[in-house]
């Protein structure tokens, strides 16, 4: 299965008294399905998935297969932090029609998340699981930095299949590279390092700001591997800014109240989040006006 591309991690939209929207995102759905982004993933950090019933990640796991068009692929966050609801939880989304399950590292007992324990979660998991497992490095949210010695180690393991790498650790993601095998699928977990990323051999990005600028985004995509490296650098760093306003600057709030200036829904993040103040919205605008993704 090879993956490469662009996949925005989309946001679960919520109406306004809470409850998740499905015909909202069908209607971004739709928007998407008409860019060149590879497929999605779906129940990531930015889809709130730690705020969701397991009823809700089911529903809008069925609601994104259902409505993905034609060979765009559907990557499910499934990550609990038990081994066995994370298994459970990977089997329902297969039924569901999920391509490959992705998987955070657990954090609760991040003083015991070793390489061993990681280790021991993630085997097990690939054994059980009937869709390839793709392993999620998040550390700002969950403490926990997967070295790269454990995910070369997983990497042998034949339905371990990538690694969506949020850490911006460059040169650990090269030397993960440079060690695991070469079906094993290394993705940019941000839009921040989407090009140095695919230089040193990812395949592509996970990244937020592929939600409100895909075309920008599959773009530095493109250009890198076509080998047109200053086009390529020069769009990476004109995205920056607005990459760090949708995820550490403005968090989940600022990508949903970006996704609403672009046209699409964004709507109201679930308690405890809050969302943006006219100050920090307005700023946020014209941050997106700079980088040509919210028109002037």
């Amino acid at each position: 299965m090879r993956l490469d591309g662009i996949y925005p991690p989309i946001p679960t939209p919520f109406t306004a008294d809470g409850e998740v929207a499905l015909d909202k995102l069908a209607a971004n759905l739709d928007y998407w399905n008409k860019t060149g982004i590879a497929g999605y993933v779906v129940l990531g950090s930015n889809g709130e998935f730690v705020l969701l019933s397991e009823q809700e990640k089911l529903a809008v796991i069925a609601k994104v297969r259902e409505r993905a068009a034609s060979g765009k692929f559907v990557l499910a966050g499934v990550g609990c932090e038990g081994t066995r609801e994370t298994i459970k939880l990977a089997k329902k989304a297969a039924e569901l029609g999920a391509d490959a399950a992705v998987v955070i590292t657990p954090c609760y007992y991040k003083g015991a998340m070793n390489a061993a324990a990681l280790q021991y979660h993630y085997e097990t998991i690939a054994d059980a699981s009937p869709i390839p497992v793709i392993l999620y490095n998040m550390p700002a949210n969950t403490g926990v930095d997967m070295g790269a010695d454990v995910v070369v180690k997983l990497a042998q393991h034949p339905n371990i299949v990538g690694l969506k790498d949020s850490s911006g650790n460059v040169v650990k993601i090269g030397d993960i590279v440079r060690q695991v095998p070469a079906r094993f699928q290394v993705f940019a977990g941000s839009a921040g390092f989407l090009y140095p990323a695919m230089c040193l051999g990812g395949v592509g990005g996970v990244l937020a700001l592929a939600n409100v600028a895909p075309n920008q985004c599959v773009d530095i995509f493109k250009l890198t591997r076509e080998g047109r490296h200053e086009e390529a650098r020069q769009l990476q760093l004109r995205m920056i800014p607005a990459n760090t306003a949708v995820t550490a600057g403005f968090g989940i709030a600022g990508l949903k109240a970006a996704l609403d200036m672009v046209g699409l829904y964004g709507g109201p993040v679930r308690g405890p989040l809050r969302p943006l103040d006219e100050q920090r919205t307005a700023a946020l605008r014209r941050i997106l006006q700079e980088a040509g993704v919210v028109a002037q």
